[in-house]
Formats: structure tokens, C-alpha cells, sequence
């Protein structure tokens, strides 16, 4: 297997919402729209889908509840370049209607982040340190 993650799909409960949280309060790329079930956002690197928590529940396994706990044990992460954009990042997504868990701190791992979440309570993690470098292709270099 090749280490790579092409989509992450993350399921919803209101798709339309979902995809105007993403879509148009955050800026994520789309060609598509609620009418055609499922949206997928082109980002660097990766593919984020949006589609009903009911059926992908379902495609998952018939016998797979669509009930979510507040906490996962997952987050996704949005690694910045500069430190003032993490605020500028975590306002914008309060803005969109998410909802800020923890605002942007010095990190004790040395960075600065802060977290939010999507309407549907999907954790992002906003940081920023001054010892990352990125590739031309906006990725993050993990050494």
C-alpha cells in the first residue's frame, strides 16, 4: 500500500449546511453542489468529501449506527505558515458558524494553535510553528 490518503469523507447531518460551512465560510473548493449527494473539496494534497452520516453509516455496514460521540478521538489538522493566521483562521470558521473549543494559546509542544469545530462537531486543529517548512505544493514537510 502506498502511505497515502486520497479522501477523507466525513459524514453529515445536513449537507447543505455542511457545504456551506466549508464551502462558502471557509473557501474550500467545489465543483459540486448539495443537489448531487455528495461534495467534494479538492485541497491540497487531499480530497474532502461531505456526505449523509445515515448513509454512510449504511455503507459502511448495515448494522453500524449513525450516532457520533462529541469526541472521536480524531482530529483534522490545517497547518498555517504564519501565526496570525491561525487567528485570522479560527475567526473565520467562527464566523461560518463553527464553534471555537480552545482559542488559539502558545502550544506546549512550542507552536501555537487553538481548535474549532464544524457544524456537525468534526475537530479542526488551526497551528502554526516557527520550525515548520512546507513543499511547493503546500504540504506540510514531515521529517
Amino acid at each position: 500500500m502506498e502511505p497515502r490518503i486520497s479522501i477523507v469523507t466525513l459524514g453529515v447531518k445536513d449537507l447543505r449546511r455542511s457545504y456551506e460551512f466549508y464551502h462558502l465560510g471557509l473557501g474550500f473548493p467545489t465543483t459540486r453542489n448539495p443537489d448531487q449527494e455528495i461534495i467534494f473539496f479538492q485541497l491540497q494534497g487531499v480530497c474532502l468529501a461531505l456526505y449523509p452520516l445515515d448513509k454512510l453509516a449504511l455503507d459502511v455496514s448495515p448494522d453500524l449506527s449513525s450516532e457520533r460521540s462529541p469526541f472521536s478521538g480524531m482530529t483534522l489538522a490545517h497547518n498555517t505558515r504564519t501565526k496570525s493566521e491561525v487567528d485570522r483562521i479560527l475567526r473565520r470558521a467562527e464566523e461560518a458558524g463553527g464553534k471555537i473549543l480552545k482559542t488559539a494559546r502558545i502550544a506546549e509542544w512550542g507552536g501555537y494553535s487553538g481548535y474549532f469545530s464544524d457544524p456537525d462537531g468534526y475537530l479542526w486543529e488551526v497551528a502554526w510553528s516557527a520550525d515548520w517548512q512546507f513543499n511547493d505544493d503546500g504540504s506540510l514537510v514531515i521529517e
